[in-house]
């Protein structure tokens, strides 16, 4: 079923007139959350490698939702989570993982081909180890959902839509651990990478490039996405193992996508937005391929039609909660 809706904030409704990265910033420095259960651990070996873990107050084995931080895999940090919903889950009785992971430019400088393979590859690997802790932290790992905000909500949509990951003959334990989730509510989702229907779908776009290494001195967003569409041919091959678009298949889990972002109100394919790297014609587009596939798809944005959830937040508990 593929529905839209206004949505709701939960304590957070005056942001939504406020563009895109505003409303990050604006959240993460009004929210707050109580401090970890266990902070910095770490899921691997380099120093953005680490972990926040929420324990939820119930005795019992509780849902997980697992929170990647957005900044444009540039920047960021997994405080954010305080202002997308950390109190909502942990009073609602999930527990909350909120991870940071290495960043594009340092991958890039490494010689990653494509640098964004870190960061995704990160969160899978993040994802494992919170799974391999399920017993010692009390977490139900047949039930995670993951969540995020604009590059943290496309990782969270490449987890949702890719196979498994695990490696049953592994002799890393961690390893061995599942990387499929059983749904995803996410925000201001980059639903898409190949940079030719990006910008048939809005002509404006200049996200994407640094992901894909079109990265060089003195380039702005708009020579790097030049430089990503012009070389399309050659890097498709990559766009299609990282890009949540191409990935989707009909055994997936289900989603909801959120859109605050008010600047291209109506969202209409095919036309400038005033903020395309989080505009709803990015989750209009994916809930097309959805439909498509047969997966089940919610889309929220100001102004859209009815949905069953007022918000990613509402749509995760309610899912998660369920039996």
């Amino acid at each position: 079923m593929i529905t839209h809706r206004l949505p709701l904030m939960l304590g957070l409704v005056f942001l939504v007139s406020l563009p895109a990265a505003a409303q990050q910033k604006a959240r993460k420095e009004t929210a707050k959350g109580p401090p970890p259960t266990f902070a910095d651990v770490p899921y691997g070996t380099h120093e953005r490698q680490v972990l926040d873990f929420y324990q939820s107050k119930s005795g019992q084995p509780a849902p997980l939702i697992f929170f990647i931080h957005g900044g444009g895999w540039r920047g960021g940090d997994k405080d954010r989570a305080a202002g997308y919903g950390l109190n909502e889950y942990l009073e609602a009785g999930l527990s909350v993982a909120a991870i940071n992971y290495r960043f594009v430019p340092a991958a890039h400088e490494a010689g990653i081909k494509p640098p964004v393979k870190w960061p995704l590859e990160d969160a899978a690997r993040a994802l494992q180890f919170v799974r391999s802790k399920a017993g010692e932290w009390r977490i139900d790992k047949t039930r995670i959902g993951a969540t995020g905000s604009s590059a943290g909500a496309a990782s969270s949509l490449w987890l949702l839509f890719h196979d498994d990951m695990a490696d049953a003959g592994a002799s890393d334990p961690v390893a061995r651990e599942s990387t499929r989730l059983t749904c995803a509510g996410v925000l201001h989702a980059q639903t898409c990478f190949d940079p030719h229907l990006l910008r048939a779908w809005m002509p404006n776009m200049t996200y994407g490039g640094h992901a894909f290494g079109f990265i060089k001195d003195g380039q702005t967003r708009k020579d790097e996405f030049q430089a990503f569409h012009d070389g399309r041919e050659q890097i498709m091959p990559w766009v299609k193992q990282y890009s949540p678009y191409h990935l989707a298949t009909a055994d997936d889990p289900p989603v909801l996508l959120q859109y605050d972002a008010r600047a291209d109100e109506p969202p209409v394919v095919g036309k400038r937005a005033g903020d395309a790297p989080h505009s709803a014609v990015m989750g209009i587009k994916l809930l097309e391929k959805l439909r498509e596939t047969g997966v089940e798809g919610h889309l929220v944005y100001p102004g859209g039609p009815e949905s069953p959830y007022p918000s990613a937040v509402a749509f995760l508990i309610a899912r998660l909660k369920a039996k």
